[in-house]
């Protein structure tokens, strides 16, 4: 273990004293900023040469983001637990019992989301509830069940205090999802973050259309391309956090994000980026996640402790790492700007190709590189269009278009996404704000996610122009919540403040309606 500077233990120090007497914090992001403090005095990583000048500098600087991830990882980042095991075995730890009707379903659920960690400390996948709860539905009368899930919703929101928190529903309809939807419309809350795995073989237009109408009320469920997950992850995958693809009974050891734009300023050409700059960040990056998932399977003990992998929830052998990117727009405008080329990334050919061969390298440097401990995923990391951070300024997330700069045509922007939706396995998605009038016309949203997904996009998501919960980048948050926040008072959910720097420094508010 490296020693600590004075200086540096002073200024935590200082840090922590802030976060006591901070106004705005509750009891609870208070304890878990306090432990990230913590964490950020322990550097116990075999670190790569090169890396302290990458990560360890000011933001419009920083190269490789760590996502506050911390200096001795505890657990993975991402957990997916096979809760299909605990609705047929129950649980021993907990002392839990396989549930016998709808009742003891959900406060089974409920028991065992307290104990499934993540680096936010609340769960990020909440399972596949359409699945999970079924086969108990006709357990109590329909006026019960409807109110039960609503019931379990309502405690989820309140309980499960960060909207990373995602459950899945799909592709198959079923009276869970019905009551979900029921229940959301009214409740109109940020979490959980919830997804509709499509497939349009299996999913009914009736389904659709309800789920649309949900989201245009309440945000979700955003829409994943089923056949598209599936061919690259097997049935058995999940949407977790943001919209993360990942493998069910596993996870994601670490997600670290390559800064593209950043990358592109020390660059003095498009080839220099090519091959140069951009090749010898990744080369560190990827010594820097190898790092920290040998301490994590190696070191910290989790995977011999933990419940969950003694009991089978999960198994160390279904986790990967999440090889994550931001600012790809950025770096092609400027990139080309350097140059003296005209054109912009999302309306110019020769600037969407520049995209397109720019992540062709990363693609490559990804599929060459191999770690012993991502059997899941054939020894390699998933990619993963990052969706950015509160204090992000002029850092477009992942591929998309810059927001303000989006075409005015939605087919325009639909066809520059569909160019890089393949590329990640592990999540990208667009979020679309769409016009009241809307309401009136479901079957239009219908046809732009049929024929999106037609065209190999991932994941979309859409809301309505004057709904008080929005998507900020993967994750939900109220607009009455954000405001009640800046305004100076503590609010329950700590993606609120997440979503308030985005409003600020991302611009998400301004995104173009359709």
């Amino acid at each position: 273990m490296r020693p600590i500077s004075m200086e540096r233990v002073e200024q935590t120090r200082g840090e922590i004293l802030d976060i006591i007497k901070s106004a705005e914090l509750t009891h609870e992001q208070k304890v878990t900023c306090l432990a990230n403090k913590a964490d950020s005095l322990l550097e116990v990583l075999d670190l790569p040469e090169g890396l302290d000048e990458l990560l360890n500098v000011p933001g419009d600087e920083k190269c490789i983001c760590d996502l506050s991830e911390g200096h001795a990882p505890l657990r993975p980042r991402y957990i997916t637990p096979d809760y299909s095991k605990l609705m047929k075995e129950g649980c021993k730890y907990l002392n839990l019992d396989a549930p016998k009707d709808l009742f003891e379903a959900l406060n089974t659920l409920l028991i065992f989301y307290k104990h499934v960690p993540s680096v936010t400390n609340y769960p990020v996948y909440l399972g596949q509830l359409d699945d999970l709860l079924e086969p108990f539905i006709d357990t109590v009368p329909e006026e019960t069940a409807a109110k039960l899930i609503k019931m379990f919703l309502l405690n989820v929101d309140r309980t499960v205090l960060d909207s990373f928190a995602h459950a899945d529903i799909g592709p198959k309809p079923s009276k869970t999802a019905h009551y979900i939807f029921e229940a959301e419309k009214v409740l109109e809350d940020a979490v959980p973050n919830l997804s509709l795995k499509y497939d349009a073989a299996v999913s009914t237009d009736e389904y659709l259309k309800e789920a649309v109408e949900c989201a245009l009320t309440c945000a979700k469920p955003s829409f994943a391309n089923h056949k598209m997950f599936t061919s690259e992850l097997s049935e058995k995958y999940v949407i977790a956090s943001c919209y993360n693809g990942l493998l069910l009974g596993g996870g994601s050891y670490t997600l670290c994000r390559l800064v593209l734009g950043n990358i592109a300023k020390k660059a003095s050409s498009i080839e220099d980026f090519k091959t140069n700059k951009l090749p010898y960040v990744m080369d560190i990056m990827a010594k820097y996640m190898d790092a920290r998932i040998k301490f994590e399977v190696e070191e910290s003990g989790f995977f011999e402790n933990n419940f969950l992998a003694q009991e089978g929830f999960i198994s160390r052998d279904k986790f990967t790492a999440m090889f994550g990117l931001v600012g790809l727009a950025d770096a092609v405008n400027l990139l080309l700007e350097k140059e003296g080329k005209t054109g912009r990334y999302g309306h110019d050919d020769a600037a969407n190709q520049l995209g397109v061969e720019i992540m062709e390298i990363i693609n490559d440097f990804n599929n060459n590189h191999t770690n012993p401990y991502c059997e899941a995923t054939d020894g390699h990391f998933l990619l993963h269009a990052q969706v950015g951070l509160a204090e992000d300024i002029g850092i477009t997330p992942g591929t998309r278009i810059p927001i303000g700069e989006e075409p005015e045509e939605l087919i325009d922007q639909l066809n520059v996404l569909s160019k890089f939706h393949k590329y990640f396995p592990s999540g990208t998605g667009d979020i679309f704000p769409i016009d009241l009038t809307v309401h009136r016309n479901p079957e239009y949203v219908m046809d732009i996610i049929k024929g999106a997904f037609a065209k190999d996009l991932r994941y979309m998501s859409f809301y309505s122009s004057d709904s008080d919960v929005i998507r900020v980048t993967g994750y939900l948050v109220k607009r009455s919540e954000m405001i009640k926040l800046d305004s100076g008072h503590a609010v329950i959910q700590d993606t609120t403040a997440l979503g308030l720097g985005a409003s600020k420094n991302g611009h998400i508010l301004e995104r173009k309606v359709r």
